[in-house]
């Protein structure tokens, strides 16, 4: 082989080489550059997961309180309208009652004048009785009612501070 065939067999292996080398570097920068983007691609995929499975938890952790709160707010106004109940029934018995003594009262009256008198007197007793327990009744039911509510009130002012805690703006 000529010095001119070897001069241009030897540029064009060097051009090969170089050509070579130049292709495994590309190679490796595309491939270090894939692995970073898989990389950070899984990082920011596990940060979404954990915010995504962190919100749901925080959800149902809310939804849960919020289901026990109205649990809660029912109990306290079954309990409090069977107390409002017995309180009515109470007081119609002892209406019943009364109204049996004045009524045995007013046959035993030996004169109108005495029957009119016992008549003014049990009505009046029994109007002065039952503004006294309708106020007492309305008072109970007014007070089941606030208390039955409270569970309620608190878990959404909980819910709501949550809420504004977790808002960025």
């Amino acid at each position: 082989m000529t010095t001119k065939a070897k001069t241009t067999t030897k540029q064009v292996e060097d051009a090969v080489a170089k050509g070579q080398e130049t292709m495994e570097q590309a190679l490796r920068a595309s491939s270090e550059g894939y692995e970073q983007a898989v990389a950070m691609t899984k990082d920011q995929v596990e940060k979404a997961s954990t915010a995504f499975f962190k919100g749901y938890d925080d959800f149902a952790t809310i939804n849960k309180q919020n289901v026990d709160a109205f649990m809660k707010a029912g109990n306290i106004w079954a309990k409090g309208t069977e107390s409002v109940s017995k309180a009515y029934f109470d007081f119609a018995q002892a209406s019943a009652e009364a109204g049996v003594e004045a009524t045995k009262a007013l046959m035993g009256a030996k004169t109108v004048k005495e029957a009119v008198d016992l008549q003014s007197d049990y009505a009046r007793k029994r109007f002065d009785k039952i503004v006294a327990e309708g106020t007492r009744i309305s008072e109970m039911a007014v007070q089941v009612g606030s208390q039955a509510f409270e569970p309620i009130q608190d878990q959404f002012t909980k819910t709501v501070e949550k809420a504004l805690k977790t808002q960025t703006f």
